[in-house]
């Protein structure tokens, strides 16, 4: 058994495709590349392959990262050769290393997310900056989010570590932002944007996944 561990892009050309489409591409990719993919005991058995943290539908991103179990040995470099030349235009592999099969699962170490987000705003640069400030000051933020189940009330502020101008210019704006991510809740970039006085985002590229293991 054998447990690696992938580093990929997701582009403009995906950005709009669910979770559970793009565990199904996955599956499609590496059987027609030949890999090896293990499978779960029981019933119901299903590919052991894992996300650390599902992208938002709408966002595009450079460090997406996923785990999978394979029953034999398989080579890094050939891993990747084979199952890029099976993935569709707007994802690509960047990365595949070898981890210890005992590490914990990524899901329960994704400790933050950092994300471009990029704003049309008819701001100053010193507005947006003063802005920033002001939130990150601020004890709490309360918050609320309509759902299917009901409207969720929450600390917005809880879930923002850091933000910063990373760009601006005449009727636009780049803002860097890293969010929590486990277990006691995940931020969205649009309801931090939403919170700064802004529209929704022009665009959100995920940049980063940061993880208590490294």
């Amino acid at each position: 058994m054998q447990r690696l561990r992938i580093r990929f892009c997701r582009g403009e050309e995906l950005k709009f495709i669910s979770h559970l489409d793009i565990m199904r591409l996955w599956q499609r990719a590496l059987n027609r590349a030949g890999i090896p993919l293990a499978y779960t005991e029981g019933f119901s058995p299903h590919p052991r392959m894992s996300l650390a943290a599902p992208l938002p539908v709408g966002v595009t991103s450079q460090a997406e990262l996923m785990d999978i179990f394979c029953t034999r040995w398989v080579s890094p470099h050939v891993f990747t050769e084979a199952v890029n030349q099976q993935l569709p235009t707007g994802i690509k592999i960047l990365q595949v290393f070898t981890i210890a099969q005992t590490m914990p699962s990524m899901q329960s170490q994704v400790s933050y997310t950092e994300y471009e987000v990029q704003i049309e705003t008819e701001m100053e640069k010193t507005e947006i900056e003063s802005a920033l400030k002001s939130l990150l000051s601020a004890k709490q933020l309360p918050w609320h989010h309509e759902r299917d189940t009901g409207t969720r009330n929450y600390d917005l502020r809880a879930l923002i570590d850091d933000l910063q101008l990373t760009e601006w210019r005449k009727g636009s704006c780049t803002i860097g932002m890293r969010l929590r991510c486990d277990s006691s809740g995940s931020g969205r970039p649009e309801q931090v944007a939403a919170a700064l006085g802004f529209s929704h985002p022009r665009s959100i590229h995920r940049t980063k996944l940061i993880l208590k293991t490294g």
